[in-house]
């Protein structure tokens, strides 16, 4: 037991300042080491050198290219971050063009189904951690285009932690096993993670994010997408128009609750891996659809935050997202090391019509990606590697290295040249054009704009804009993350970012913790009170609808086979999927039908459902009524806010006993068409009434 609890916070000793665009800088004093290169240079840590504070990140910059180097190398030959993921091939059909935005073949010609390869991944845990932690996922698509391979390398959501690419190493650093320890594995809850975030408020916007039901999708299938970056589209004038990418699932935003999440990782580790991969198999093919925000220079000049900065959204009321296309992912890998883990994605691939933007974590992504390939790779010649190879012609001047593929049948691999009239040449019509930028100022220097320092105005604006439900998750979450932070100072710290953010939502979190609500932080720049935004919710966002949904019914011997068939065909008939639970692997019927389940209930736990169905006979629902996996199973059920339909037996032996209060969610079989249309969503209003909630 810990008592005598020291809060004082040890940072405010440390010369802390804050930058330009209120970034922390803590200065090296007399006696404290200085931090350098690995040359012994001394650097700023906070910003990559840029043409301008808001300018293009520069080459030259030795020291973001050393730091991010060493970072890329770190793991070998796992990927360093997205190493947990899930892939599947499919295409991607443009209905609407956007001739007048860009000469992008792929967003000009409609009607033209083009094949891509998607792959899903959790970001803080190895690759064999669970499905489930609560985690940013990784949203990457790899688009072969007849004009090159496009890679929309983005996330789950439209923001990052961090408004540099400078600060990648240290954000991951933070969030992944403490060196010393060796632990957590793929989780936030710890205080090194927490320690980073709460003395860098520039991550309190994508934190209130990983603290909401966004972190816990209840499937791939079920996750929207983010390019979260803004990119450039250019027409064949050399016009050029701000965009950002969207990836909107057609069976909506849903989510688990964090007590699902925890149990379906250690009933099923690899549960979103075998949804996916069971969707596609049975001839449900995840779709989702594409959208573009387009918005011009002197657009962006009006909004109340920088464009640039990675971790501002663009709310969908201020500019809407157009829907011009579509992914449908229709074939499952057919070896998932040459595919899953082969595949190479790098923000720099982009065929002509499309450019990048001056975003500074952006334009480190644009150097780390390659680099991390080379590594993890092993080789220049990746491109080579079947899945990552274009699908349209391609010729170069490349040759020799690791793992060369090619066998370049000419005595010429260079131009210009006289010797080989046959050998590939430049093509400006043809070829990727950047936008001839006109840059704002001529400075060049580590700094960071002024417009980058409100770091609250949006985090209140999702916090604001959720139901009451999950804003009692987002409270929870912090609760749960923080009581797992054993280092009181950061507690403090992290408590004093939250005020700024809601007085309501700081209040709740400190009296989860039992501590004193501290003085709120220096904020860099006034906080904005922005209209709020349903397209962030996730309960609000949930379809009513059973489409791509999982009901479990419990059986055991001698159920009634003509009651589980009217379930089955009722749930299927909505679009549900079914699956039968029995003590046993094998049961009989009532009718001496002899079925294979496909759990057993001691392995499949009701988590792994959206909505339960109990059909079993008296003698049988005695003998569960002494079984803690078949009270575990009725008990989830009700405390995840879940239809729960039940036999006459069930309720005798086993509903009778426990703590289930019949709702409107909680009803007998013979109200079947109730069931049904309740099953389409979850009754939140109990929640309050099984949990302690924040």
């Amino acid at each position: 037991m810990k008592n005598n609890i020291d809060h004082t916070d040890p940072a405010k000793d440390m010369n802390t300042e804050r930058g330009n665009g209120g970034e922390t800088h803590q200065r090296a004093g007399d006696d404290t080491k200085v931090l350098t290169t690995q040359q012994g240079v001394i650097s700023d840590n906070q910003n990559s050198l840029k043409a301008g504070a808001r300018g293009p990140t520069l080459l030259e910059d030795f020291v973001l290219r050393e730091k991010i180097h060493h970072f890329d190398h770190e793991r070998i030959p796992e990927r360093i971050v997205h190493a947990r993921g899930s892939a599947a091939h499919g295409y991607f059909e443009l209905t609407e063009s956007l001739e007048k935005y860009t000469t992008a073949k792929i967003l000009t010609e409609t009607g033209k189904q083009t094949p891509l390869f998607t792959r899903f991944s959790t970001v803080a845990g190895n690759k064999g951690s669970k499905d489930t932690p609560r985690d940013v996922r990784g949203f990457a698509v790899k688009i072969y285009t007849e004009e090159g391979n496009w890679d929309i390398v983005g996330n789950n959501m439209p923001i990052f932690f961090i408004q540099d690419a400078m600060k990648f190493p240290d954000l991951i650093h933070a969030v992944k096993p403490e060196p010393d320890r060796g632990f957590p594995q793929a989780a936030s809850a710890h205080d090194t993670f927490w320690d980073f975030v709460s003395l860098s408020p520039e991550t309190m916007h994508n934190l209130i994010w990983l603290m909401s039901d966004r972190a816990l999708p209840r499937s791939l299938r079920m996750m929207e997408g983010f390019g979260i970056h803004s990119y450039r589209l250019i027409n064949k004038e050399g016009k050029s128009t701000f965009v950002r990418f969207h990836w909107k699932p057609v069976l909506g935003v849903q989510s688990t609750t964090w007590d699902e999440a925890v149990k379906i990782s250690g009933a099923d580790p690899d549960y979103h891996r075998r949804d996916l991969f069971e969707a596609i198999n049975n001839g449900d093919y995840p779709e989702w659809e594409f959208g573009v925000q387009l918005f011009t220079e002197e657009e962006a000049d009006k909004f109340p935050f920088d464009h640039l900065d990675a971790t501002k959204l663009i709310p969908e009321e201020m500019v809407p997202v157009k829907v011009v296309g579509k992914m449908v992912l229709n074939r499952y890998p057919d070896n998932f090391f040459a595919e899953t883990e082969q595949v190479a994605f790098c923000p720099s691939h982009l065929p002509p019509g499309i450019d990048f933007s001056n975003d500074p974590l952006l334009q480190g992504r644009l150097f780390s990606y390659l680099d991390t390939q080379l590594s993890r790779l092993g080789s220049p010649n990746f491109a080579q590697i079947p899945i990552n190879a274009p699908k349209c012609p391609f010729a170069n001047n490349q040759q020799d290295g690791h793992m060369q593929m090619q066998v370049p049948k000419t005595r010429v691999l260079y131009e210009p040249q006289s010797l080989d009239p046959t050998r590939p040449r430049e093509s400006a019509k043809r070829g990727f054009e950047s936008f001839h930028e006109q840059l704002d100022d001529g400075v060049k220097g580590r700094v960071r704009a002024e417009s980058f320092a409100d770091h609250y105005s949006q985090p209140r604006m999702f916090y604001r804009s959720q139901t009451p439900a999950e804003q009692a998750h987002i409270a929870s979450a912090y609760a749960f993350e923080l009581g797992k932070v054993d280092t009181a100072h950061v507690r403090t710290r992290m408590l004093s970012h939250l005020p700024h953010i809601d007085e309501d939502l700081a209040n709740r979190v400190a009296k989860a913790l039992g501590m004193e609500l501290p003085e709120p932080a220096d904020a860099a720049a006034p906080v904005q009170d922005m209209a709020t935004s349903k397209a962030v919710q996730t309960i609000g966002l949930t379809p009513k609808s059973l489409k791509g949904r999982l009901i479990g019914i419990l059986v055991a011997e001698g159920s009634k086979h003509s009651e589980i068939k009217k379930f089955e065909e009722a749930a299927k008939a909505q679009g549900a999927s079914v699956k039968i639970v029995a003590p046993n692997k094998e049961v009989v019927l009532d009718d001496e039908t002899r079925i294979q389940a496909d759990e057993r209930l001691a392995g499949g736990p009701s988590v792994m459902f959206d909505a339960v169905v109990s059909i079993i006979m008296p003698e049988q629902a005695k003998k569960l009524a002494k079984d803690s996996s078949a009270l575990d199973w009725f008990n989830d059920a009700y405390g995840h806010c879940k239809a729960i339909a039940y036999c006459g037996a069930t309720d005798e032996f086993i509903l009778s006993k426990l703590p289930i209060e019949k709702d409107a969610f909680v009803t007998p079989l013979a109200e079947l068409d109730t069931f049904i249309e309740n099953a389409k969503s979850r009754l939140w209003e109990r929640e309050p009434k099984v949990r302690d909630l924040a």
